[in-house]
């Protein structure tokens, strides 16, 4: 069965440098964090961006989350907030490694879904000590 990754939310929250991205048709939207974000932050950011773009919850969405490494409570905020979508709205959840994506942009994003490099199963965070 191929995997089909049309629309997305992207959370790339790791201690350091985090956005998230939303890809809606061919359209797609950053949000930088300025500071370090807690887990009321994001989920309020994501809620507004979805909010804002009228995001469909359909079996076409996806969400793509940074397994790391980073900074511990990071790559917990952003893994349980994926993980707590995941199971409201029913949709698929996918990891990567943060060595994977490269420069956080849509076509960097394509490539790393093209290369199959994201990973379907459980997600295994990496921290780093």
């Amino acid at each position: 069965k191929k995997m089909m990754i049309n629309d997305f939310l992207i959370i790339n929250c790791i201690g350091k440098d985090d956005k998230i991205g939303l890809k809606l048709s061919n359209k797609f939207f950053i949000h930088n964090f300025d500071q370090k974000i807690n887990n009321e932050q994001l989920v309020l950011t994501i809620l507004n961006l979805i909010k804002k773009h009228k995001v469909n919850f359909d079996n076409k969405f996806s969400i793509l989350v940074n397994n790391g490494p980073g900074s511990f409570s990071a790559v917990r905020v952003s893994l349980a907030v994926a993980k707590g979508i995941k199971i409201s709205k029913k949709i698929n959840l996918f990891g990567f490694k943060n060595s994977d994506l490269g420069q956080f942009n849509l076509a960097n994003i394509e490539l790393l879904i093209k290369k199959k490099l994201i990973q379907k199963n459980l997600i295994k965070p990496i921290y780093l000590s």
